[in-house]
């Protein structure tokens, strides 16, 4: 049998050459322009994976990924760098962990109720992914005026839980005065009522978020929300100025370290009680 080749003679078969996951850092030649650089940058453009290669100058070059690439005096193959999983937990606004992806779930029939829309947009900014993962409806009273008509209506028990959280909640106030009105002949197992000190949901929020140091004192006379924006010197004359105003303040808030303390607590505890039954 005729060989066209001598096996004695001709060259040894090529060995693959090794894929090498880029990485920012690593030191790349590329064969066939000499260039040598480090890699400062890997992004994908137009479906093809490029490498920045920064030299001993500063500057810098792209190269499509793939052959043509010497490592530490060897070729290699140069490839996409591996995905990363993030060792550290996602957080939520709040905090907390944040749980994986899961489906909409039925809303337990416990609920939490506020006292208006500014308060109910704040919840939903720092607690909404939460509130979504335990199944709890955020309700709005407007106003606690409305609370002994809301509560004789959702008849709260032991397994059927409200959570209220009420502005300017101090001893002595219109709004503790209205509480403990609403709160006569209902079953109080079923029902938390907690607040914060401040007359308006706007200064629970820190006021360095808005270069402030402290919130504007308003007359008592005065509206607090016409009152606030006049002192920050915004629009107020009607209500399309306090929405906003309100919405330029809600647009300052990150996460729950914008917020006080004060309000943080309270709607934490709300939280763990509506979340302690069904």
């Amino acid at each position: 049998m005729r060989y066209q080749t001598d096996p004695l003679t001709s060259p040894p078969p090529k060995k693959a050459l090794p894929e090498v996951p880029v990485e920012r850092g690593m030191v790349l030649e590329d064969v066939e322009t000499g260039w040598v650089g480090a890699v400062v940058g890997v992004e994908k453009a137009g479906g093809i994976w490029v490498a920045q290669l920064e030299d001993r100058h500063g500057k810098v070059r792209g190269f499509p990924l793939g052959p043509g690439f010497w490592l530490d005096g060897r070729p290699i193959i140069a490839a996409p760098p591996k995905a990363t999983v993030d060792a550290a937990p996602r957080l939520t606004a709040s905090g907390s962990v944040a749980a994986p992806r899961s489906r909409a779930k039925v809303a337990r029939v416990s609920r939490i109720w506020v006292e208006g829309r500014h308060d109910a947009e704040l919840v939903e900014r720092i607690w909404g992914d939460d509130l979504r993962e335990v199944a709890v409806v955020v309700e709005m009273l407007d106003g606690v005026d409305n609370l002994a008509e809301v509560l004789r209506d959702f008849q709260p028990s032991p397994t059927r839980r409200a959570g209220v959280l009420v502005d300017h909640f101090v001893p002595g106030s219109k709004e503790t005065r209205l509480v403990d009105e609403a709160l006569r002949g209902v079953d109080r197992s079923g029902v938390l009522v907690l607040g914060h000190p401040y007359i308006d949901v706007w200064q629970a929020i820190k006021p360095a978020r808005l270069g402030l140091s402290e919130w504007p004192h308003v007359p008592r006379a005065t509206d607090i929300k016409h009152g606030t924006l006049a002192a920050l010197g915004w629009a107020h004359a009607d209500q399309a100025d306090i929405a906003m105003g309100w919405k330029r303040i809600l647009g300052r808030v990150r996460d729950y370290r914008d917020l006080e303390p004060a309000l943080l607590g309270r709607m934490e505890e709300l939280i763990d009680f509506v979340t302690a039954v069904d």
